[in-house]
């Protein structure tokens, strides 16, 4: 995306967006565990206690969560601002709360926040292991697709750092 977006409503939504001024690994891990397993996010799982509290502590890094009334989170942004662009590393719900029009409200938010400051750019990366809709829903809020990479890894059901019932969707490699 290389423009801000033209001023919107924002669409309504039971969540807010809070910032996590100092995430703890544990909270961060279990987080992105519920929204991503079912993807097979295993990145963050990987990490050590001490690597995952470095990566979360540098310079630029923002991880907001997706809260309801309750205080229960349910949703994972994290922002790496970078000189004149910000990158959208992860951008996500829990599972349940797909197709309800709550990620056109948490991308709205995020944009907002990733726009803040002197930013040229902002840039995510998607693949086959997100949300099937998901690079229709990015174009849809006015991201380019530009480039296409085939990625392999093991399957992280088999290296145990998931359940090997997550991502039914998905054959267990």
């Amino acid at each position: 995306m290389r423009a801000r977006p033209r001023p919107a409503p924002l669409p309504d939504s039971p969540l807010r967006l809070v910032r996590w001024a100092a995430p703890r690994p544990a909270g961060y891990r279990a987080l992105f565990e519920r929204v991503g397993a079912r993807w097979l996010w295993y990145s963050r799982l990987a990490l050590s206690e001490e690597a995952l509290a470095a990566v979360l502590a540098e310079p630029g890094r923002e991880v907001y969560a997706a809260i309801d009334r309750a205080g229960i989170e349910l949703g994972l942004v994290e922002l790496v601002r970078e000189p004149h662009a910000t990158n959208i590393a992860y951008f996500a719900l829990v599972p349940e709360l797909t197709g309800r029009g709550i990620g056109r409200w948490l991308m709205a938010e995020t944009l907002a926040r990733a726009w803040e400051r002197e930013t040229r750019l902002v840039w995510l990366h998607t693949s086959t292991l997100d949300h099937p809709r998901a690079l229709g829903f990015y174009l849809a809020q006015g991201f380019e697709a530009v480039a296409r990479t085939v990625e392999t890894f093991p399957d992280p059901r088999r290296t145990g750092l998931l359940p090997p019932d997550c991502a039914p969707q998905l054959p267990l490699l």
